[in-house]
């Protein structure tokens, strides 16, 4: 049903370091925190849509190519079969990875404190078929790309726990995974 990732980590090429972070994942209570507040926004909406919803008590690590991210599978079974994909997806967006929780303070926070528009930093792509079928995925990072520059977003979940640089440092590497996607090698932690 869904897979709520939050709480994640730069990836390594040095296989200790990226074990070191990997097990710091699932140890850091700054983390876990962050992980489970989305999770349990997620688990919310969609007991409204489903049945026998289980989600696992402990988070597993998923790796992409340049990250290591906090996951969780939430399962179960629709009450109505006839429910639209979109439907549950526009309920669960935004998410509180992406714009905080509780939403509507948050949502209010957001716009009082960044002087710049996110333009299309987040959304959701997906598609959906005539009988509502369908499935649908949160897009946390983005790129606008113009015939002579390039402006990239990404975002970091700000908890209580939160150090400033660790964020930077993980908004940094996720910087990194766009730049890559258009073909240019980024060594070095992004700085502001």
């Amino acid at each position: 049903l869904s897979n709520p990732l939050a709480g994640s980590r730069a990836k390594s090429s040095c296989g200790v370091e990226n074990q070191n972070a990997y097990s710091s994942l699932l140890d850091t209570q700054k983390d876990l925190n962050e992980h489970n507040l989305v999770v349990e926004e997620v688990e919310k909406v969609l007991s409204n849509y489903c049945h026998n919803l289980y989600t696992p008590m402990v988070p597993s690590v998923i790796e992409t190519e340049t990250m290591l991210h906090l996951s969780t599978v939430l399962q179960g079974q629709a009450d109505d079969p006839n429910i639209n994909a979109l439907k549950i997806a526009a309920d669960l967006h935004p998410t509180p990875a992406v714009c905080g929780f509780p939403r509507q303070p948050a949502y209010a926070a957001i716009k009082e404190i960044e002087n710049f528009d996110r333009g299309y930093f987040t959304g959701m792509v997906g598609w959906c078929d005539a009988r509502g079928n369908g499935e649908w995925v949160v897009t946390i990072r983005c790129a606008e790309v113009s015939l002579r520059s390039m402006s990239i977003y990404a975002g970091a979940g700000i908890v209580h726990e939160s150090s400033p640089q660790s964020e930077l440092d993980e908004t940094g590497a996720k910087m990194k995974t766009i730049l890559r996607a258009a073909g240019i090698q980024v060594d070095e932690l992004l700085t502001v």
